[in-house]
């Protein structure tokens, strides 16, 4: 079984193979979502005008995004004052969580950028002071003092589960059989415990960061989940059904053991935009402000719009190596490192074959909360 704190980590560094270099959705997902995020400080900034404003980055990673997140809050930070004339800057205090596994040498490393993407900001504005740490821990945990925190953000990680959901393993053997996470032939057993697995989880989330925050404060959520409120018919059933197959071609070629295969379950769910408005509103803790789903292409290097890959062969390749990015050490820590090229060579071939079929797409939810008194 795939324990999250210790396998969970996208893979460091910033050449070939990293997530860094394959997180260029994330970077598009972000600069989209920049009018939320701007309201949602701004805000938050005008009605309680904090000394310190402290701000959190739930499930950082080590990528750009990141730094592109605290770059637009202190750049919207001090345009807002510049226009007020405020001459005594509200000083900001970030926080860069992830688990522990998560390389923040790396992170830390690449903080030089911030200060290039700030020193000269819109229009001469003045930046304010900031401050940055990390916290190595689950978001599915406390992470702060009650009544602390004014902003949260999360980017593509709510997705992920605490755990693996109780209940998919009996006497050792996993109900899913050969599947990874969901799939067509998935009883309607499983798809209830990875469900429950969501909903006993996200609502856990929300009660932690209503204990954190500050009355008024906010939240910035991004993560996937699917267009379709049948469960059977989302995006994520396909993308892991493909490295299930991938798996499965090792068992069949006697490289990995039908047991290990059986017993690997991917700590992950997709949820609709219904069933996270249904847990909002069962919390009675915050206020829905705004939510929204769209569409972003599995190439993160494909910017078009249209229902065709014109070039399968190279998407596949960079979808691969995104997927690789994400699941690599979960994958590693459960069947070894030795694989790891052959199962995505296999994934490659799988996906090249659907996108010739047909443009798949993960869907994205957005959402910004407001606290309830």
């Amino acid at each position: 079984m795939v324990n999250v704190e210790c396998d969970l980590h996208m893979t460091s560094g910033e050449g070939e193979g990293s997530y860094a270099k394959y997180s260029r959705r994330q970077t598009i997902v972000t600069n989209e979502t920049k009018p939320v995020i701007e309201k949602a400080t701004i805000e938050v900034y005008k009605a309680l005008l904090p000394k310190t404003m402290v701000i959190a980055d739930l499930g950082c990673s080590t990528g750009p995004n990141t730094m592109l997140f605290m770059s637009n809050i202190i750049n919207m930070i001090a345009h807002h004052c510049s226009k007020l004339d405020e001459q005594d800057h509200v000083e900001l205090q970030f926080f860069l969580n992830d688990l522990p596994g998560n390389d923040f040498n790396q992170l830390f490393r690449s903080l030089e950028k911030i200060k290039n993407s700030t020193t000269t900001c819109d229009k001469g504005d003045i930046p304010p002071s900031y401050y940055i740490s990390g916290l190595p821990k689950s978001y599915y945990s406390r992470l702060f003092p009650r009544h602390n925190v004014h902003l949260f953000h999360s980017s593509y990680c709510l997705h992920w589960r605490s755990q693996v959901p109780e209940g998919l393993e009996a006497s050792g053997e996993s109900i899913l059989n050969q599947d990874v996470y969901i799939s067509s032939t998935s009883s309607p057993l499983v798809v209830k415990l990875f469900q429950e697995q969501f909903q006993k989880d996200f609502s856990f989330f929300l009660q932690l960061r209503h204990e954190e925050l500050v009355n008024g404060g906010r939240m910035v959520l991004i993560f996937l989940g699917r267009k379709d409120e049948d469960v059977y018919k989302g995006d994520l059933n396909h993308m892991f059904g493909f490295v299930s197959k991938a798996l499965e071609s090792l068992v069949e070629k006697g490289l990995v053991s039908k047991e290990k295969l059986e017993s690997f379950i991917l700590p992950v769910y997709g949820p609709s935009v219904d069933e996270v408005k249904e847990i909002v509103a069962k919390s009675r803790m915050f206020d829905l402000d705004h939510i929204k789903l769209f569409e972003a292409n599995w190439d993160p290097y494909d910017d078009s719009e249209g229902d065709v890959v014109l070039d399968s062969a190279n998407s596949s390749l960079n979808i691969r190596n995104l997927i690789r990015s994400v699941l690599e050490s979960m994958i590693a820590s459960h069947f070894g490192g030795s694989i790891l090229d052959a199962i995505f060579q296999e994934f490659r071939s799988l996906v090249a074959q659907h996108l010739k079929r047909e443009k798949t797409k993960f869907a994205v939810i957005v959402m910004s909360l407001k606290k309830i008194y």
